[in-house]
């Protein structure tokens, strides 16, 4: 150890902030990780005879109580019943009410052959919980097997003890997983285990904070377990020191209710006191304190807390300071070097835990949601496998100043790592509570004696839910070494099979797993639009960066060939700063529809017979160049239209996705002619073609994706476009028609009106229009609806999307802090300014104090300010109408129903806060408020039809969204209701193009939906030709055919 080391100020960190490229490539990365592990074969040999002694004692030990492994293996998670149970296990002890517990019960039951499970399962455990289980199956259905038909007077008879039944069953399982309730009910439970040669390191459940309630609550959980462990300790672990003594884990997102890279600056001034006082409290006990793993996006985030904490002198000493490392991020060797550059330059040693990773197929999904350039994770186990070994290595070598932890359950890993280390000391094995018992007893017991410590969580079992679906998820696999360790029908060669052999790098195969494609080839035919990964700073910095260089003005005026702008420019500012200009616009008068269509006329007579494919090309090149143009589009959707970059974001993405999804259907529908069946003799062909001239009429608060979606989707079908903006974002509308027009589309194919309401009457007035899309409000869409039935002249259509009394309902099986994640994005994103935003919030009345008091809290966090900076979480409303519109209603409200809450706003701009209102029913809702504003109603869990009732009497059908765990009541809500959007479990926003096509129906729109298949259909004609080929004197292909 360095003996002379510099001191960091707490508040500054000891060396350089920790970055690393976020995603290599992987057959770079493993091919060097194998060069680097190659072991002589006298190695090879002993890790071998050491995996196979082990694996044999697994075997041997199996059928024994709290074998989880037998009980992962009885439920693979590619079983039914294995996903039925994890789902049973996840929801059913935090149901307070019976009435959906048995709902939940049911569900689950019929999901699962269990009465197959009890016949056969080797272990008392599994066949204890298979017994529960399927005595619960029997209870409610009649006949010889649990599937049988239900009986609903024998449910109605038995539900208390099916009930009871399978709360233990979950009970049973749960407390395998989790060593205590309590820290004392634990640490009792721990004593036996040390006295075997075991340590301990406590993990207090939970999930992350939302609220800074729950983020007190957790500190306090914290620090009263590392003053409970050191107590018992003194006893416990009596005259040992470091390592030899029991730790605790910290979760950084536990402590902090925003805990994201885009907050950064506030998190470490709030955070990083709190981890050295948690820091301190250990270090009095002489614990190992160790800041557990977080999500990909936030590794820079915990690094910079870590770096801060670690440096603080009040920490000179000691060596029980510790992270967990994910050895399936691709940066864990990068991390592991800063661990050791960090303790070199502050002379101290650190313990540091490598794991695989829990997280990981929330880490895939993610990526390719966010149009990230490559997964940050390996894509095929083999690859984390050799990872977690190269990082073995790595570690090992950095001795001097790291205390190397190993959690694994896997016997050759375990024999690998043994076999590298050489001597068995200076570094520990760790297992899970309840899992690796029979394999880590049998070293214990061996002559290679080996120091083991048990991570053990501790809590509730509300609070072990999320949890245990983890564990569920990363060791009930099929893959995974647990779940088949004990399966005698496999050989234990199999099991032996080294990492890089499994990858075929000998062989040339690639390290990554075909089935997954990279985020950008996410889609056929089509390129996925381009995001940025907010937890990487460079990037974050390179965006914001990007986005104050671009603020230069932009000076709007009507495009129309031959026809020169006219009247005095107006002045555009930013709805956050009434005093800066964003740029100026000339509108354009009704007396401007008529050139336009003069000229749009013409444009389409070519356009129209330009080649579907020669039109996807330009729409392509367009999409290239409004991404190459992103910095620009952020900075002028901020400030004409006050969105955050989170916001700003995915609506370029969206932008861009349109131009890509319409140029691909385009060529599908509008390349070739379709044959079509018909008698001999005759060539009968239908084909698709363009209308004429569109009026596209968008809105505001989406005014570049519902602008470019728009016009778009009428290019692709080879229409010409007269595009008239919402008169409050002219400028954006603008630049996106300069993109257009530079990949290629002419000028008298897309031209730009800017204007008022009568421009948009005049429009939709024409005799000569060919069809009208328009995005706005219900009213709106009605009056252009009678305009174009008041017409003669051709019948042309309205591709109408309109507004949404959006609603969500809660019930008691839904994960509370989920539901508030999901809940405050669906409200308040974009200042609640979006066609899909949550309006009403339908909360079972058992759960509906704990939910909404998180609900609240998690809303009582969200930053209002310039929309421009990342940490801004909520901009601004977009003009004083709005602002108005919205106070007016909140004051209504008060005579009347409860304000729970009211956020604050800046002093300057048009602001309306997040704001949530209690109603004494749902019928207190009368209308659209289209801004932050959550209506809060409680219903009775045998109410579900009433609530239907409500949902449908509103005339709309945009958006809804459902968070349960019962599939049945999602069945009966998607049977019941024609709502054009549902969503499950998740947030009710963000519709993506090609994958959740977005329109509603009654009130909301009248379909098809935007971004969807049969889009384009509306905007184009279609024509049949049917030519008699035997008219020129017979068919001869019948002729020539033969008699077969």
């Amino acid at each position: 150890m360095p003996t002379a080391a510099r001191q960091a100020s707490p508040s500054e960190p000891a060396i350089a902030p920790f970055h690393a490229a976020h995603a290599p490539d992987d057959d770079k990365l493993t091919r060097a990780f194998a060069r680097k592990l190659e072991l002589s074969e006298s190695q090879e040999r002993s890790i071998d005879l050491r995996a196979t002694r082990m694996i044999e004692a697994i075997r041997d030990g199996a059928g024994t109580i709290g074998g989880v492994e037998d009980f992962l293996r009885e439920y693979g998670l590619s079983t039914r019943e294995g996903l039925a149970l994890m789902v049973l296990a996840e929801a059913l002890l935090r149901v307070p009410d019976a009435l959906t517990q048995d709902k939940l019960i049911e569900d689950k039951l019929k999901e699962g052959h269990w009465s197959e499970h009890e016949a056969h399962g080797e272990s008392w455990f599994v066949s204890a919980s298979a017994w529960a289980l399927g005595m619960s199956a029997r209870v409610i259905r009649p006949g010889e097997t649990p599937e049988g038909v239900l009986g609903g007077l024998v449910k109605r008879m038995g539900m208390p003890t099916v009930r009871t039944a399978t709360r233990q069953a979950m009970r049973f399982l749960g407390h395998h997983f989790v060593l205590g309730e309590t820290i004392e009910d634990a640490l009792s439970r721990a004593a036996k285990n040390e006295a075997r040669g075991y340590r301990h390191s406590f993990d207090m459940l939970g999930e992350g904070a939302r609220t800074r309630d729950d983020a007190r609550r957790y500190f306090k959980s914290y620090a009263d377990a590392i003053a409970a462990i050191g107590k018992a300790a003194k006893k416990m672990n009596a005259g040992k020191k470091l390592p030899d003594r029991p730790g605790i884990s910290v979760k950084l997102s536990a402590l902090h209710p925003r805990y994201l890279p885009t907050h950064v600056e506030q998190v470490l001034e709030d955070l990083v006191p709190d981890v050295i006082e948690l820091a301190q409290m250990a270090k009095a006990h002489d614990l190992n304190f160790t800041i557990d793993a977080e999500e990909v996006d936030r590794l820079e985030l915990s690094l910079d807390v870590i770096d801060r904490v670690f440096a603080d002198p009040s920490l000179d000493g000691w060596d029980g300071f510790g992270l967990a490392i994910q050895a399936y991020q691709k940066r864990a060797p990068e991390v592991i070097e800063h661990i050791g550059e960090l303790c070199r330059t502050t002379g101290r040693r650190m313990m540091v835990r490598l794991v695989k990773g829990a997280y990981w197929d929330t880490e895939i999904k993610r990526a390719q949601e966010r149009g990230l350039d490559d997964y940050a994770v390996y894509t095929r186990k083999a690859a984390t496998d050799l990872s977690y070994l190269a990082c073995t290595r790595q570690m090992l070598d950095l001795r001097v100043v790291l205390y190397p932890q190993f959690a694994t359950h896997n016997a050759l890993t375990v024999a690998t790592i043994m076999e590298m280390a050489g001597e068995m000391k200076g570094f520990e094995f760790q297992r899970l509570h309840g899992m690796g018992e029979v394999l880590y007893d049998s070293l214990m017991k061996s002559n290679e004696r080996v120091s083991c410590r048990v991570y053990a969580p501790v809590g509730g079992y509300r609070d072990l839910l999320a949890y245990l679906v983890r564990r569920l998820l990363e060791n009930g696999a099929n893959s995974s070494f647990v779940a088949v360790a004990g399966d005698r029908k496999i050989p234990i060669s199999d099991l032996l099979e080294r990492p890089a052999r499994k990858l075929g790098l000998d062989e040339g195969r690639s390290a990554r797993n075909g089935n997954i494609p990279l985020p950008g080839a996410l889609y056929e035919g089509r390129k996925n639009s381009a995001g940025i990964e907010f937890g990487d700073r460079y990037e974050l910095a390179d965006v914001t960066g990007g986005m104050a260089n671009a603020v230069a003005p932009v000076d709007a005026v009507p495009l129309v060939p031959g026809l020169k702008a006219k009247g005095e420019p107006l002045t555009v500012f930013a709805p956050h700063d009434p005093s800066l200009k964003v740029g100026s616009v000339i509108f354009a008068t009704p007396s401007a529809v008529e050139p336009a269509m003069q000229a749009a006329l013409k444009g389409f007579k070519v356009w129209s017979r330009t080649s579907a494919e020669a039109r996807a090309v330009i729409l392509e090149r367009a999409a290239d160049q409004l991404e190459a143009n992103r910095d620009r589009f952020l900075a002028l959707l901020s400030r004409e239209g006050g969105k955050t970059i989170e916001d700003g974001v995915p609506e370029i993405r969206e932008a861009t996705d349109f131009l890509r999804y319409y140029a691909n259907r385009s060529r599908e529908m509008f390349g070739a002619m379709t044959v079509m069946p018909g008698p001999t003799g005759e060539d009968n062909r239908m084909a698709w073609r363009g209308r004429g001239v569109f009026a596209c009429i968008a809105p505001w608060n989406f005014p570049l994706a519902i602008f470019v979606g728009q016009v778009t989707a009428a290019l692709a079908a080879g229409n010409a476009v007269i595009a008239k903006p919402a008169e409050q974002t002219p400028l954006i509308a603008y630049e996106a028609i300069r993109i257009l027009h530079e990949a290629g589309v002419p000028k008298d194919v897309l031209i730009f009106l800017p204007g008022e309401g009568d421009v948009g009457a005049a429009l939709t007035a024409h005799p000569k229009i060919g069809g009208v899309a328009f995005t706005g409000s219900t009213q709106t869409a009605q009056a252009i609806n009678r305009t174009l039935a008041a017409k003669d002249g051709p019948i042309v259509p309205l591709i109408a999307e309109t507004g949404g009394m959006n609603a969500m309902i809660v019930d008691g099986t839904a994960l509370p802090e989920q539901v508030a994640d999901d809940v405050v994005m669906s409200a308040f994103r974009s200042a609640g300014q979006r066609c899909s935003a949550l309006r009403l919030l339908f909360v079972q009345d058992d759960v509906a104090d704990r939910m909404l008091e998180m609900i609240e809290g998690a809303a009582r966090e969200l930053t209002l300010g310039d929309p421009m900076l990342a940490s801004t979480d909520v901009g601004p409303v977009i003009d004083g109408e709005q602002q108005a519109m919205l106070a007016a209603h909140v004051e209504k409200m008060r005579g009347s129903e409860k304000v729970r809450f009211q956020g604050e706003t800046p002093a300057e701009g048009t602001w309306f806060a997040p704001t949530i209102v209690e109603l004494s029913k749902a019928e207190a809702l009368d209308r659209e408020i289209f801004g932050p504003v959550l209506h809060v109603v409680r219903w009775k869990a045998k109410d579900l039809d009433s609530v239907l009732d409500k949902i449908e009497a509103t005339g709309f059908g945009l958006t809804l969204g459902v968070h349960t765990r019962i599939e049945a009541l999602v069945r009966k809500v998607v049977d019941r209701l024609d709502t054009g959007n549902v969503y499950v479990n998740r947030n009710m926003i963000g519709a993506v193009v090609g994958t959740q096509p977005f329109g509603g129906s009654g009130l909301s729109g009248t379909g098809f939906k935007a971004g969807g298949p049969n889009y384009l259909t509306r905007f184009a004609l279609e024509q049949v030709v049917s030519v008699n080929t035997a008219a020129s004197g017979g068919n001869a292909s019948l002729i020539a055919m033969g008699d077969g």
